[in-house]
């Protein structure tokens, strides 16, 4: 089986990450991962992005995790795929497929409601699924799922944003509308008693081959049986 973390932040990009995308892909490596999508937080979410920045500016600082994460993947044997985590008053949205172009030819796209940018995203085949629904902190504004129309697939299962409730109602809710389910780590440090993502037993040659694991049922979700779906 080859094992895929579904969602990871980096530093200095995202403002919660503790290790560069570097250290993170070294840790992945030992971990045995054949792969890992970064997703570090876009502009309208915990991202460290300075102010102020032109677009263009503010873009390359945001694909500079997946950058060199990509780079240093290439040198030791690490398939590294794009992703980012999209926010809409602290409502996350794990989203795969657009490409680092993409992020640089479309200005103001962090302006988006969720159903604009759930529009934006399905016209351009790409995939999006909600981060951890019902999670709560006095950043979000609604810790409840969107309208299930307008996401591909729920992560029923996050390491370090979730817990044993919040990830039980998300799965309940992905089997109650019929929503592909993933699990992912969340991770924001390369040092974790737990990790999670999925595993598939095909390697995978791109984003899409990911993406249709999730939508298909094919990827075997990889949750930590220690952790007894509880959060450490």
């Amino acid at each position: 089986m080859y094992q895929y973390e579904t969602h990871m932040h980096t530093s200095p990009v995202s403002y919660c990450a503790s290790v560069s995308p570097e250290e993170q892909v070294r840790a992945y490596k030992d971990r045995g991962y054949a792969g890992i999508i970064v997703t570090d937080h876009f502009f309208n979410g915990n991202s460290a992005c300075p102010k102020g920045l032109s677009w263009e500016d503010a873009a390359a600082f945001f694909l500079s995790g997946y950058e060199r994460a990509k780079t240093e993947g290439d040198k030791i044997g690490l398939d590294v795929f794009f992703g980012m985590e999209y926010a809409v008053f602290g409502t996350e949205f794990l989203t795969y497929g657009l490409t680092p172009e993409f992020v640089r030819t479309n200005p103001a796209m962090d302006k988006l409601s969720p159903r604009e940018f759930s529009a934006l995203v399905r016209a351009n085949g790409a995939y999006l699924a909600q981060a951890h629904p019902y999670r709560t902190g006095s950043w979000i504004q609604n810790p409840y799922p969107v309208d299930p129309a307008l996401i591909d697939g729920v992560e029923i299962y996050n390491v370090c944003s979730g817990n044993e409730t919040t990830n039980g109602m998300a799965r309940q809710f992905a089997r109650r509308h019929k929503l592909p389910a993933q699990a992912g780590t969340d991770s924001h440090s390369a040092e974790l008693p737990f990790t999670s993502g999925i595993a598939l037993r095909e390697k995978a040659r791109n984003i899409f081959d990911i993406i249709e694991a999730i939508k298909t049922g094919r990827a075997e979700l990889m949750i930590p049986e220690d952790t007894h779906g509880s959060i450490r």
